[in-house]
């Protein structure tokens, strides 16, 4: 417990030493919904909402949108480099394994994961009102679902992709469609039926239902947590079937 500690902070320590990556991960999914907090419009109740306002909603999305930049921009771009480096097989040649390297920096994802998101929601109450989750069991369970669902499609990724340049262009290309059915530019609940449906199956889309019904006071959606489950359990598969130390 003790090494995979000190490869914990190592990892934490290497990821903020990447301003970029710590700034979009950390503090972009808060100055986002600052931003559009600071739209009057967002603020006033919509009857498209049934009366709910779009800044509420955007505080679900920013966390959602915290989920996808480490998962599947970061983690893939990070595990591809290390093993086309070869550090994943020198660890091989040592008691540290390969597999407590990833395991650090998984956790370190989902670290970052956490304190931004709490940034989001301290912002979003203080700021703007936006209520914090009362159902919050329901939210810490839809958080850890979405969060390994995603984690394990970009483990994935990284599994298959030849460098740590060709990881970061996939999970590029993946984020946008993603983060699309997300809601990050038009929100989910003003979508066409028909892109509402398909939403529900992705693993953002999913997530940021559930993550709102649990925001509004509801346990997540049945359909919600089967689809988030489903990820976790197929992606996760495939990731340890897939997954190259070298």
């Amino acid at each position: 417990m003790r090494v995979f500690t000190k490869l914990t902070l190592t990892e934490l320590r290497l990821f903020l030493r990447e301003p970029m990556s710590a700034f979009f991960v950390i503090i972009f999914p808060t100055v986002l919904v600052v931003i559009l907090g600071c739209i009057p419009a967002f603020r006033e109740p919509q009857d498209s909402l049934d009366g709910g306002r779009v800044i509420d909603l955007y505080v679900g999305i920013a966390v959602v949108l915290t989920l996808a930049m480490v998962a599947i921009q970061i983690a893939p771009a990070v595990l591809a480099t290390y093993r086309e480096r070869g550090v994943l097989r020198r660890f091989a040649t040592t008691p540290v394994s390969p597999l407590k390297l990833l395991g650090a920096q998984l956790v370190t994802n989902l670290l970052c994961a956490v304190v931004a998101t709490g940034l989001v929601l301290a912002v979003g109450r203080i700021a703007f009102d936006v209520p914090l989750a009362s159902q919050f069991a329901g939210f810490v369970l839809t958080f850890l679902l979405s969060a390994a669902g995603v984690l394990a499609i970009g483990l994935v990724i990284a599994a298959l992709v030849p460098s740590g340049k060709a990881g970061n262009s996939v999970g590029t290309l993946l984020f946008f469609p993603l983060m699309f059915f997300a809601g990050l530019w038009t929100p989910r609940e003003v979508m066409p039926e028909a892109l509402r449906t398909v939403a529900d199956f992705t693993p953002l889309g999913a997530a940021e239902r559930a993550l709102n019904d649990t925001m509004t006071g509801h346990w997540p959606a049945a359909i919600s947590v089967t689809v988030l489950l489903g990820y976790v359990v197929v992606f996760g598969f495939l990731a340890v079937r897939w997954f190259r130390w070298s």
